[in-house]
């Protein structure tokens, strides 16, 4: 493909609360057996993208450790491969990112030793199946200088969280707003951008010049009327993780036919790195009700509208509703989890009882499991 891909992950909010102070958001663990990240490495490749950068920051451990193989994406190339770029200290610069424009500001010699014309720019926490090629063909067919990938969120659903656009009949973009406190349109911006590769480089030098950082608000809102910049929608399955809330509503959804069939058995694949786990066990007298149990677990007890992650142990006469269970997880016997979110490598205490009754809980024990 005619293009370099870029995908920002270093990124971290409070609206994910309790689950970002181990982990990136792009490294949050989906559907039982993926980080979210995999889904724009996904794409990359099944859009022939040979040549991709990761511009990690924040609890950059846990996703630099997945991506410390690039095989699982088939970025095992003499041509191209998976680059993953984490802030460093030069004779030039001392500064962590401070935004997404900093952030490839700070990298912007890999963008210059590339030939390809193009650059794809994603998010690591987005969850869709999207053929950039599609995205790409319109912003040439367009003669956009930036093509923004954008989504009509259904009526109801909160878009303040998001940025949020108007078009014109062209689908040239007029309106463009940063998290407004107040919406008035439901389409919004799934953070995945098209842009020419020298273009690019310009803007962001331009940006670093009068030291401003965010691609979001110092290159698209600031320059929409000087340059040609579309949106391009999209109509099938994408969701953001960035927030508890909607973390939560992203796993329960692969519990619907259509979503897990669409994610894992319509073409093209979405991948990841695989654990030699052996498949779940599921004891005399378990009960499981749609629920998605992930490899290396072992079922004692009842687990209903659940997504179980890498070797949970769940003991005898355990409940489980309606919950979001993380890896490693011990679940004591006569545990009681509803509406929770059990952080990974917890061990849960025999008699436990933890309810989500005013949203969705989050639970950490603080214990000493591993201590040798």
């Amino acid at each position: 493909m005619r293009a370099v891909g870029i995908i920002l992950a270093g990124g971290n909010n409070h609206r994910m609360r309790e689950l970002s102070q181990k982990r990136a958001i792009a490294a949050m663990p989906i559907a039982g057996g993926f980080r979210a990240i995999d889904f724009a490495l996904s794409n990359m490749t099944n859009s022939s993208i040979q040549k991709v950068a990761v511009l990690t920051q924040y609890n950059a451990r846990s996703l630099n450790e997945h991506l410390s193989s690039s095989k699982w994406w088939d970025f095992g190339r003499k041509q191209g491969g998976l680059f993953v770029f984490t802030p460093t200290t030069t004779a030039d610069n001392s500064f962590w990112y401070r935004g997404t424009a900093d952030a490839i500001a700070q990298n912007l010699d890999f963008l210059k030793k590339c030939h390809e014309p193009y650059v794809i720019i994603a998010s690591g926490d987005g969850v869709y199946k999207l053929d950039y090629n599609k995205v790409l063909e319109y912003h040439i067919e367009k003669k956009a200088d930036i093509t923004v990938v954008c989504k009509d969120l259904p009526r109801g659903e909160d878009a303040t969280r998001f940025g949020v656009i108007k078009m014109n009949e062209d689908s040239r973009i007029e309106e463009f707003e940063e998290k407004p406190m107040v919406s008035n349109s439901n389409c919004i911006s799934t953070g995945i951008y098209v842009i020419r590769r020298r273009q690019l480089i310009e803007l962001i030098e331009r940006c670093a010049l009068e030291d401003r950082h965010d691609f979001v608000k110092d290159i698209l809102i600031r320059y929409k009327n000087l340059k040609r910049i579309y949106g391009y929608k999209i109509k099938d399955y994408w969701s953001n993780i960035a927030s508890v809330d909607s973390y939560y509503k992203t796993n329960m959804d692969f519990l619907k036919p259509e979503v897990r069939d669409y994610f894992f058995h319509q073409y093209p694949n979405i991948y990841s790195k695989v654990d030699d786990n052996p498949p779940a066990k599921y004891n005399p007298g378990c009960e499981v009700k749609n629920s998605l149990i992930s490899n290396g677990c072992i079922i004692n007890g009842y687990v209903e509208n659940s997504v179980l992650f890498k070797k949970v142990f769940v003991g005898e006469n355990c409940v489980i509703k309606n919950s979001i269970i993380l890896n490693d997880v011990y679940l004591g016997d006569n545990t009681h989890i509803e509406n929770c979110i059990v952080e990974s490598r917890d061990t849960i205490r025999a008699n436990s009882y933890h309810v989500g009754e005013d949203g969705v809980k989050i639970v950490i024990e603080k214990n000493e499991r591993y201590v040798l």
